[in-house]
């Protein structure tokens, strides 16, 4: 794999980061969900980021999946029990940022991540391809629209994800408390969130498509994929602009229809999710179209944040968690939502920083260097020294 292929790959994964981190900053780290007031701000950055941010990790996420893999088996070694060790240190790693923000996604990555163990011995890639479209349909929010029109009363409950019984001690609270409510019961209104919202199955397809793209050298040949590249392009913008616009309008017909209250959330999700990942194609299109034009220098600290994802993705949460919740300096209904977006702005400057300072004297990140170790065993992994590429 060349040092082209490892950049764009990691601007794209750099530039998830920081849009996520720019949504947990706009929510307040899920606070702002006690008492949503929307604004033009948080709109704006909902709209632009909201889901497409993690789709784009776990996009990334499938495609280092088959990188890991495909120089294991050039070098005449089967990776899978090792990668099966290092998905389960990295839910590990996932659990214990998860003590510190109840939103963690490592543990979700990572526990999604044992069934590209299983697709990897599907040689044919017409079979990832239909099996990632079929994921993309959303099929439990299929199964459970199709119940509630027919009447089904399990379909026509409110979703557990509604329920959070947590929230009043993360807004007020004792650091007690608020450990042992990320133990397990702020945990579940996460958990049925992933599964109500139909994002399981649209993570599982963003890794299918993610390795399928590294088997076929996309990131690798990005040229020889420019006229394929436009075209998807043009239709992940199509797709957008239809959703948009019309979204309202489907919803309101599908409702005159008159199937019932949870049929037409269902309904409005269901849109929802495939705006996302049109959303999602259109972002990570677009970053490599910058990425093959003169802008590229632009682009190019992004790399940076790309190769530190995990250490960075826990160290805004050690630092902005305690800034907003109750236990700490309880900032969340202080600062309004463009202080908080001009706050998240100044932190993503100060990563970008930070990433290239640590880069220039660090192989790795230090929680990716504990990653590594772990997984091979091994104490002896180089830290020290400029990071290659």
């Amino acid at each position: 794999m060349n040092d082209t292929r490892l950049e764009s790959v990691d601007i794209v994964r750099g530039f998830a980061l920081m849009a996520l981190f720019l949504v947990h900053m706009i929510e307040s780290y899920e606070l702002y969900w006690a008492d949503p007031r929307p604004g033009a701000v948080a709109d704006t950055i909902y709209l632009l980021f909201m889901g497409k941010s993690f789709s784009l990790l776990a996009l990334c996420f499938g495609f280092s999946f088959f990188i890991l893999m495909d120089r294991a088996a050039r070098r005449g070694s089967d990776f899978t029990a090792r990668f099966a060790w290092r998905l389960t240190v990295l839910f590990g790693i996932g659990f214990l940022h998860a003590m510190v923000y109840r939103g963690d996604i490592i543990q979700l990555l990572a526990l999604m991540g044992f069934l590209l163990l299983a697709f990897h011995r599907v040689r044919d890639n017409r079979v990832l391809i239909a099996v990632a479209a079929f994921c993309f349909l959303s099929p439990l929010l299929l199964v459970q629209l199709g119940a509630a029109m027919a009447g089904a009363s399990w379909a026509n409950q409110p979703p557990n994800h509604y329920s959070d019984p947590a929230m009043a001690t993360y807004l007020s609270g004792t650091f007690g408390e608020y450990l042992r409510a990320n133990l397990w019961q702020g945990q579940l209104p996460k958990w049925w969130f992933m599964l109500e919202s139909g994002r399981l199955t649209q993570i599982l397809g963003l890794y299918l498509v993610g390795m399928m793209l590294g088997r076929i050298g996309f990131f690798a040949r990005l040229g020889a994929y420019a006229r394929a590249r436009w075209i998807a392009l043009a239709i992940a913008a199509a797709a957008v602009l239809l959703l948009y616009f019309f979204r309202d309008d489907l919803s309101a017909a599908f409702a005159r229809g008159d199937h019932g209250e949870a049929a037409n959330r269902l309904f409005g999700a269901l849109l929802g999710s495939w705006f996302e990942l049109s959303g999602t194609a259109l972002w990570a299109l677009l970053l490599l179209a910058l990425f093959q034009s003169p802008l590229r220098r632009v682009l190019h600290p992004l790399a940076g944040v790309g190769r530190t994802t995990l250490t960075l993705y826990i160290l805004q949460s050690l630092i902005f968690v305690p800034l907003f919740y109750g236990f700490g300096l309880g900032l969340h209904d202080d600062w309004d939502q463009r202080t908080r977006l001009l706050v998240g702005l100044g932190a993503i400057a100060a990563q970008l920083v930070l990433a290239r300072w640590w880069l220039r004297r660090f192989r790795y990140g230090p929680v990716e260097w504990v990653w590594r170790a772990l997984t091979y065993g091994r104490r002896d992994i180089p830290f020290r020294g400029a990071a290659a590429g």
